[in-house]
């Protein structure tokens, strides 16, 4: 008895001084989000209780996920700030912990990275996406250290991208974590992975063999003999097979083991339809203790694939057509420091979509994003941010080749990655453009730094394909030899956006499948801006209209569908996404997301439910337009208006008010009618079998003659030179195009639209207004305008009037995507007119550009007392060149 009672307190102190740990690190480590624990190892949160400065900044306390890029990139100075940030921590461990490995592992800091440990180096990383693991145990006292990580993401011509239309935020903005391991454990030294790999070199229906591939590392003073047990379960936790190999590891050495698990009867294949997970733990064992001394969990998923040239891709033995979206990893607001729960509900919006496939682009993303498309059953394209143009130095070649390999082992286990990728648009931004010669020797590079990369994701995985994508100049790429060396090629295409009209898309694909028979190829991009605030009915490319958007991709998703070869195709984007140096209607945000920058989904979302849902599917599109404004049909009281409905059904029954409009067939998944909008409240209702919808719009009728006693008027906002509506969203205004002046109405009298200097664009500018959220009441203009009529009876009304200069100014750099960009330098004209109103001058020798400066917003607001039946006459009298107007607002006071 007294023997037991002897080992019964020696287990009781052991127990004891085990929890004393737990207990310490739970409670001591500064700011402990999270405890997570695998045998032998645990896993802390440390994404708490940093402090940050800017260098030679103060000092301010953060919580990880951190940028410093999320309010300087939205604002109109051009530029952001690149350059150093420095984070700092305590970390406070037991004495008792000396025994273990202990790692600092960052999921992503931009771009370049230095840990210091109390004052000391402990490990350096470039590149900006993917995780690296750094070993701190030598710096530790053990008492109060201090953790110290300095983040730089200043411009580096040796590291990618170099240049993007996506930016570049700096910060430790992934999570990061401490790892404490046992002296034996699954080696932290392999390219920031798990040390595990897992390949499945044999998959059918019937049976499925599983290879296992682990470094192993032994830091301690002794030498070990261990046991390397691997099971696989099924998703209910059964085991479905095990296997245990021995190893011997000296002290210092690392080795690998490779395990091969054979004939697994009758798998359950992994699909985007059934995305079955199975889970494969591997464990290191002492030998002669047989205690768990370190454990790795991965997903295994059983599927085999292959594309074909003619046929497309093929999933476990069937035709599938890949059908997705481009990912950036940014939020609104938040930069790329996205929390976790908004990074996952990404990838369920594309499922939800009925997307199967994602590109994730154009870099490695955080490994929740991957975790989520295997759950979900979402196949996946990764990719390194070699992006526009290459820099010819070793260090920028040996970057990109050691981004690549941590791509490839970081995310080696996930099933639903078939594709790694290594390039895109490289050609887009050629250098030595005037030197014919020198453009050869860097083709030349392009293609060698092509080809190393290549052979290199090969040689890491064979059981992959390769994806180098192009934008579509197809001579340069193929002269160059980019067509040749992927295993598939993809083409990222704007038809009708960036260049051409959108039927020139089709026959893009099929000189592919003509010139290059035998090379499989995915569209890999396409898309056209679509700004929700924008609505036309008239719409026209670069209008930036969702209705254009909807048009473009109703073309774009029929060429693809009908054609076997196109093994599938990637809208850009799933979400809009920031990009500093983009102006437009939306500065810094290029909006060609199926759902906005804070993730609610656009028309152009849901149109794309309508053709990939597998169930029925009906929804009044236009629901998203839920306040609208125009004009009374003659002699009418309501004012008709297109209403659009996306569906997969072969035709619906509309109503408005309890009031059939009809019954429409669907043409390329969506019905129109013609819906005659009465003032306030109108309900709409579409209906077809079972299935409905239902919006309310609220309408502002505007009279069709100020005369008309049944309507009345109490404000309207008028876009000067415009074809599209726009919603200010935070006044909540309503904004329609202008017309040319009708007696008892409204309108302007002479001028024309402003027309740019380049040829994309059918009227306004996409120059950024300063001074402005609104930017698109600003981007159109009358030019040249005489008057301004309103024939309102006797009253008391508010006027404003906007303008902003839209010729000269700084000269920008045109964006190169802009493939048909004839951008003509501006003569800057010399404008100076003055304004009346009812005789009366109101603004007297105006140069908008002297003094206002170019492109800025300017605001001129009065109050007018109407009488004797006069209106509103507001009169333009140009001195030097041309008057302009750009909107013009009026408000009934009385």
């Amino acid at each position: 008895m007294k023997r037991l009672a002897k080992l019964f307190a020696i287990k009781k102190k052991q127990m004891l001084k085990a929890k004393s740990i737990l207990f310490i690190l739970f409670f001591t480590i500064s700011g402990l989000n999270s405890f997570a624990q695998d045998a032998g190892r645990k896993a802390i949160s440390l994404n708490d209780q940093w402090e940050f400065q800017k260098e030679n900044g103060s000092v301010e306390q953060v919580n990880i996920p951190h940028t410093w890029n999320n309010k300087d990139v939205l604002d109109d100075t051009p530029g952001y700030y690149r350059g150093l940030g420095i984070y700092k921590r305590k970390l406070k461990l037991d004495e008792s912990a000396k025994d273990k490995d202990i790692f600092l592992v960052f999921n992503g800091i931009a771009q370049e990275s230095e840990v210091l440990v109390n004052g000391k180096s402990a490990g350096k990383h470039i590149g900006s996406y993917a995780k690296f693991i750094v070993p701190i145990k030598q710096f530790l006292n053990y008492t109060n250290d201090v953790i110290e990580v300095r983040a730089n993401n200043r411009f580096n011509e040796d590291i990618p991208p170099l240049t993007a239309d996506f930016t570049f935020f700096g910060g430790m903005y992934r999570n990061v974590t401490l790892l404490i391991t046992n002296s034996v454990h699954f080696s932290q030294h392999e390219n920031g992975s798990s040390g595990v790999f897992i390949t499945t070199p044999q998959v059918s229906a019937e049976t499925a063999d599983v290879n296992i591939n682990s470094y192993i590392e032994n830091t301690s003073t002794l030498a070990r003999k261990l046991q390397i047990n691997t099971t696989i379960f099924n998703s209910k936790g059964e085991e479905v097979a095990s296997q245990t190999a021995t190893l011997s590891l000296n002290k210092g050495e690392k080795k690998s083991v490779s395990q091969n698990v054979k004939s697994i009867k009758k798998p359950e294949l992994w699909s985007p339809e059934n995305p079955y997970l199975y889970r494969v733990v591997t464990k290191i064992i002492d030998s002669k203790t047989k205690v768990v001394v370190d454990q790795v969990s991965s997903p295994l998923g059983f599927r085999w694939f292959k594309f074909d040239a003619d046929k497309g891709f093929f999933l476990n033995g069937k035709s599938v057509k890949l059908i997705g979206a481009s990912r950036h990893q940014d939020y609104e607001n938040l930069g790329n420091a996205t929390p976790d729960a908004l990074q996952i509900k990404d990838v369920e919006w594309l499922k939800a979509m009925g997307g199967n496939f994602l590109r994730v682009a154009h870099y490695p993303q955080d490994p929740l994003i991957l975790e989520a498309c295997d759950r979900l059953g979402i196949l996946a394209s990764v990719e390194i941010p070699v992006v526009n143009t290459i820099t010819e130095t070793e260090a920028f070649t040996n970057n990109c080749l050691n981004m690549q390999t941590e791509m490839i082992k970081q995310n080696f286990n996930h099933p639903s990655i078939i594709i790694w990728a290594y390039m895109n648009e490289i050609l887009l931004r050629l250098k030595f453009s005037n030197d014919k010669p020198r453009q050869q020797i860097y083709f030349d590079h392009v293609r060698e730094l092509a080809q190393k990369l290549d052979s290199l994701t090969r040689r890491l995985d064979p059981s992959r394909y390769t994806l180098l994508v192009n934008h579509g100049a197809w001579d340069i790429y193929n002269k160059v030899g980019l067509t040749k060396i992927p295993m598939i090629v993809g083409w990222n295409l704007y038809s009708g956006w960036y260049s051409g009209v959108p039927a020139d898309f089709a026959k893009f694909l099929d000189r592919h499948h003509k010139e290059l028979p035998n090379t499989p190829f995915m569209v890999t991009e396409y898309g056209a801006d679509a700004d929700p605030r924008i609505r036309s009915f008239a719409p026209i490319r670069f209008d930036k209209s969702i209705e254009y958007a909807l048009q473009f991709h109703q073309v774009y998703l029929n060429a693809m569908l009908n054609r076997p070869f196109v093994a599938g195709g990637m809208a850009w984007n799933l979400a809009d996404f920031n990009s500093e140096t983009r102006e437009e209607t939306m500065p810094h945000i290029n909006n060609k997301g199926l759902l906005t920058i804070g993730r609610q989904p656009k028309d152009t979302y849901f149109l794309y439910q309508a053709y990939l849902s597998g169930k029925p599917y009906l929804k009044i599109t236009s629901a998203q337009w839920k306040d609208r404004t125009g004009i009374a049909d003659s002699g009418a009281l309501a004012s008709t208006q297109p209403v659009q409905v996306a569906t997969n059904l072969k035709s619906a029954e509309l109503f408005l008010n309890g009031k059939s409009l009809g019954t429409k067939e669907a043409v390329d998944h969506i019905i129109d009618w013609n819906v005659p909008f009465i003032n306030g409240l109108n309900q709409l209702r579409v209906v077809s079998g079972d299935q409905n919808d239902q919006a309310d719009i609220n309408f502002q009728l505007q009279p069709f003659k100020f005369t008309d006693s049944k309507i009345a008027f109490t404000n309207m906002n008028v876009l000067l030179g415009s074809k599209r509506f726009y919603i200010d969203e935070k006044e909540h205004q309503l904004w329609m195009p202008d017309q040319p002046y009708r007696v008892g109405s409204w309108g302007w009298i002479g001028g024309e639209p402003y027309k740019g200097t380049n040829n994309r664009i059918m009227y306004g500018s996409d120059k950024n207004i300063l001074g402005t959220d609104n930017d698109p009441i600003y981007q159109t203009q009358q030019v040249g305008i005489k008057q301004f009529k309103f024939d309102v009876p006797d009253g008391e009304y508010e006027l404003a009037l906007h303008f902003a200069e839209l010729v000269g100014g700084e000269s920008k750099e045109a964006l190169a995507y802009n493939l048909d960009n004839n951008h003509k330098k501006e003569a800057e004209e010399k404008r100076v007119f003055s304004v009346s109103i009812n005789g009366s001058s109101f603004m007297n020798q105006v140069n908008l550009a002297a003094d206002f400066g170019y492109t800025t917003a300017v605001q001129k607001k009065t109050r007018i007392t109407v009488q004797n039946g006069k209106g509103i006459v507001i009169d333009f009298n140009s001195i030097e060149g041309k008057a302009v107007l750009n909107a013009i607002q009026l408000r009934k006071v009385y």
